[in-house]
């Protein structure tokens, strides 16, 4: 649910997805229609910037280097791992979005960064190992 969560918004967001969507918990987004300018590698730099990881990937009839690529693979296991639901994916691929329409702009980057943090101190890793 979590993935297709996040996939569905992203396409809301104008973004493509391989496949049209996800049966798993992994999406491959397809840079080329929607932001041709932007490589894989350009991506995952932009969104690492904003602390959001992803990968560069390869797409379906590929016409980049496989180390710049035009895709990204976006997984969902460690978000849900923390407790995250369809709630936090939406506001996930939200940031992404921000983050990929922009992707030099360095206030979209630190307040996305922010966020990031928030969500991650809301959902931790291992709540029980928390001190109080």
């Amino acid at each position: 649910a979590n993935a297709a969560a996040l996939g569905e918004r992203l396409v809301e967001r104008g973004f493509e997805l391989v496949s049209g969507g996800t049966d798993n918990h992994l999406i491959l987004v397809d840079l080329r229609n929607t932001h041709q300018d932007l490589s894989g590698k350009e991506a995952e730099e932009a969104l690492e910037a904003a602390a959001i990881t992803v990968n560069k990937n390869t797409v379906p009839q590929e016409t980049r280097s496989p180390l710049v690529t035009s895709g990204l693979r976006i997984g969902t296991p460690a978000l849900t791992t923390r407790g995250m639901g369809v709630k936090e994916m939406i506001a996930i691929a939200d940031w992404i979005a921000e983050i990929l329409d922009s992707p030099g702009e360095q206030q979209a980057r630190t307040r996305v960064k922010a966020l990031v943090r928030e969500l991650c101190e809301d959902f931790p890793l291992y709540p029980e190992l928390t001190q109080t």
